[in-house]
């Protein structure tokens, strides 16, 4: 899963650069009324709310624009758009499978966004169900290294669902199956140990490798998709050696 895992990390660091954009905050913004309009505004009955919630914070969203989320989402305060979940699915650059989780109020122009977004960057659309089957949902907590180490994040976590941890440079990452996200989760708080987001996620059973060249195709497609205001997430299977990333690296 090496290739994800690079990408994680890559997208940690893009996430910086996003959020002074204001683009993240609003996906985090997304994210959070949704799930209180889905389960309720009280993150202690919610753990998608509280997730949602979580994260925001470490990304540090405005505890006010929190609060008017969960109130807009759970029908406290007037202005909750009505957002539907739609999935695209298609084909990057080199063959690479590409998923993309759009949360929307207006489906026309979402759609146009992705086509647009693939098109003018290698890749093509494909049928509902001609990607996805590469994919399967796991969930993924993320825990920054500074306070704890691997084997107290495995002893954390084995009981609970743990199925992996992998060292990602700064963070470890926790997979486990998307039912047990939450106790996985549950588990590290109850061990005191801190983690920066915890979110269900599409998972790539197996995956392409690509060189210097294919890796900064695929980026520039993913880039153009999270550009879009409807799209929430995009997952991919490729996977970059270390080398590549850091040559990419070098080059931003």
């Amino acid at each position: 899963m090496s290739g994800h895992s690079k990408w994680a990390t890559t997208k940690h660091k893009k996430a910086v650069i996003d959020a002074k954009r204001g683009k993240l905050f609003a996906k985090l913004i997304k994210n959070i009324e949704v799930a209180a309009r889905t389960g309720g505004g009280d993150p202690a009955g919610n753990p998608t709310l509280f997730d949602a919630i979580q994260k925001a914070k470490k990304t540090s969203v405005p505890n006010e624009n929190i609060d008017r989320a969960v109130k807009r989402g759970s029908g406290q305060e007037a202005g909750g758009a009505d957002y539907q979940t739609i999935m695209y699915e298609g084909y990057g650059p080199g063959g690479i499978a590409v998923l993309v989780e759009c949360l929307t109020d207006n489906r026309n122009r979402a759609a146009s966004d992705v086509r647009v977004a693939f098109t003018r960057n290698g890749g093509t659309m494909a049928d509902p169900g001609s990607v996805s089957y590469l994919f399967s949902r796991k969930g993924v907590v993320i825990v920054p290294k500074e306070g704890t180490d691997e084997d107290a994040v495995t002893e954390a976590v084995l009981d609970a669902g743990g199925e992996e941890i992998t060292d990602n440079g700064d963070t470890f990452e926790v997979l486990s199956e998307a039912t047990d996200l939450v106790p996985v989760r549950t588990a590290l708080q109850d061990a005191g140990i801190e983690y920066d987001s915890a979110d269900v996620v599409f998972y790539p059973s197996m995956q392409v490798e690509v060189d210097v060249e294919g890796a900064r195709k695929i980026l520039r497609l993913i880039d153009a998709l999270e550009d879009s205001d409807d799209v929430q997430n995009v997952f991919t299977n490729f996977d970059a050696p270390d080398e590549v990333m850091a040559q990419l690296e070098d080059e931003d």
